[in-house]
């Protein structure tokens, strides 16, 4: 709020809460509505020992107050008003407007998300951001509130994302209130609709999210566009701030903000790319498909935001798509050519600045060219961490995908079983959903016969154990023991990820004021890579349950509200 420009047609009090077109400025002071009663859900214990509260400030009058909304009697210098953000819209690489309410892109922004402070804890700078925190001039005619269900989703993925290692913002609170609902479209129960089939009243709620900033590709975006409109005089300067404090914020330990514009725009292009390519590689490694990939959705830092219609593949489908509305240009394997859309979009926002140069702007566009050299890298360095083997092999990579596809597997379970280094294929069939002999695992008379389905999968296994050196690395000349090789595995294949229906059962039994389970999940969630009890394995270590594997609210939804 000191070092960017506030919106000049804003209020000074924060009191901001209609839809209404914003046309310059980096952001809108505004004052959070706070949740009416509310109640302590849960906190992250892990976040609050590396940030070094103690877990009981988290049930403190003061610390629920404020983290609930209600900025009245923050101390200094803590200010009384929090701030949001606007962005522009940006769908798989074509700029949109007419969504927008005012069909000018000039309303699209944060909603419901209201940052309330920067603090510098042991070195670091966190924005601390509530998510539901009522309606800002960017709600679009919405009620800027978040209901339970969605709140514990996105509480539990943030920390779940940072426990199996992939960069993501991180779940500080949840608090509730005990009486303040909203309606919501939503799924009957046993649903298998695609869309919502009634309207139910649910509880609203507040998570506490946090990063290093909340800057998206879409806020660039939205002031490279003004600049190239000639929307206000201030425009050029508004984007070339913007980027200097994306660099502040996200790249100050790779660049030198005091080089010039140019030069900084290549190495943020260049640094941006290295950390996106990273993330979509480790997306995949743990199964996690973002479902609505949009250009606003992609975080400049780097790392996973925005946890709205998000899912975890359990049954391996290249073109799993939790969101009903996201299309497989937003599916699971398609999340590389999203994000090359994206980062195009990103390599866009950036031309302006180097003010028609053409030694820059060639730079720049080789920058997003060699995108796809660079991700291609990330993934086949992941693939061969998965599979266990040193160098990455296309033709055993390619004959897994399509026996994957073919049986099909549960992602998880499948790369979990094989870092036990299995002589024989028989531990493999714990993820197969379905015997290889029923008939109720989609096998019919036209497909391959089961006897050579199984014959092809001991085939492929033959051809791994070769290749990852089992077969040889009793041998004094081996460098990688069994024991070396399963570690390795074991640490980028996860034991257990998060899965929907165990999600739902937990927010079920939340909706009626009892965390047991909440808890429960969490505390499992956030050590996805060790064994932990033979109670909880066979909990959480399972298939999903073939009666829910098109229920809506489960397999799939169109919003997470």
């Amino acid at each position: 709020m000191d070092s960017l420009n506030c919106d000049p047609d804003a209020t000074v009090n924060g009191d901001d809460h209609y839809p209404r077109q914003v046309f310059s400025g980096h952001y809108v002071p505004v004052k959070p509505t706070p949740i009416e009663n509310p109640v302590y859900v849960t906190h992250s214990k892990t976040f609050f020992d590396e940030l070094g509260f103690a877990d009981s400030l988290a049930t403190s009058e003061d610390f629920i107050r404020l983290f609930s909304g209600d900025l009245t009697y923050v101390p200094e210098p803590i200010r009384k008003v929090g701030w949001a953000t606007g962005y522009a819209l940006s769908i798989y690489g074509t700029e949109y407007t007419q969504q927008c309410p005012f069909q000018t892109g000039n309303g699209y922004g944060d909603g419901r998300a209201i940052s309330v402070l920067e603090a510098v804890i042991k070195g670091q700078r966190w924005e601390m951001q509530l998510k539901g925190g009522g309606r800002t001039p960017y709600c679009r005619g919405a009620d800027g509130r978040a209901v339970l269900r969605s709140s514990i989703r996105e509480f539990l993925a943030q920390e779940h994302m940072h426990a199996l290692g992939v960069p993501t913002s991180r779940s500080l609170s949840l608090y509730a209130s005990t009486t303040e609902r909203v309606r919501r479209p939503w799924y009957s129960e046993g649903s298998t609709a695609a869309e919502p089939d009634i309207v139910i009243n649910e509880s609203v709620a507040i998570s506490t999210r946090v990063a290093t900033s909340f800057i998206r590709v879409g806020q660039l975006e939205l002031f490279a566009r003004r600049v190239v409109n000639h929307a206000h005089e201030n425009a050029m300067d508004e984007l070339e701030k913007i980027v200097l404090h994306v660099i502040d914020r996200e790249y100050a330990d790779v660049i030198d903000n005091n080089l010039n514009i140019e030069t900084n725009v290549i190495s943020l292009a260049k640094a941006f790319r290295e950390r996106l390519t990273s993330l979509i590689a480790n997306w995949i490694r743990v199964g996690y498909c973002q479902g609505n990939f949009n250009s606003d959705n992609c975080a400049v830092g780097g790392f996973t935001l925005d946890y709205g219609p998000f899912g975890f593949c359990e049954a391996f489908d290249p073109l799993y798509q939790p969101w009903i509305g996201g299309g497989r240009h937003f599916s699971f394997f398609n999340q590389p050519a999203a994000a090359a859309r994206n980062f195009a979009m990103f390599c866009k926002a950036l031309q302006p600045l180097l003010k028609g140069d053409q030694h820059y702007l060639s730079e720049l566009e080789d920058v997003q060219q060699g995108f796809a050299n660079v991700i291609q890298t990330q993934l086949e360095k992941m693939w061969a961490a998965k599979l266990g083997l040193e160098d990455y092999n296309e033709a055993l990579f390619s004959e897994l995908i399509s026996l994957m596809t073919l049986t099909p597997v549960d992602y998880t379970i499948f790369f979990r079983e094989l870092s036990a280094l299995p002589d024989k294929i028989e531990p493999l069939k714990k993820s197969f959903y379905g015997e290889l002999s029923s008939s109720e695992n989609g096998i019919n008379s036209t497909s391959p016969n089961i006897q050579d389905i199984e014959q092809h999968w001991s085939a492929w296994l033959d051809k791994w154990q070769t290749l990852v050196g089992i077969s040889d690395n009793n041998d004094a000349n081996s460098t990688r023991s069994r024991e070396a090789i399963s570690s390795q595995m074991k640490q980028v294949n996860p034991k257990y990820i998060l899965r929907e229906w165990q999600l739902v059962a937990a927010y079920k039994q939340a909706a009626e004021g009892e965390y047991t389970l909440l808890r429960e999940l969490q505390e499992v969630m956030t050590q996805p890579y060790a064994e932990q009890s033979k109670d909880i394995e066979e909990k959480y270590y399972r298939l999903m349950p073939a009666e829910l594997s098109d229920i809506g609210g489960v397999s799939h939804y169109s919003c997470s509200s």
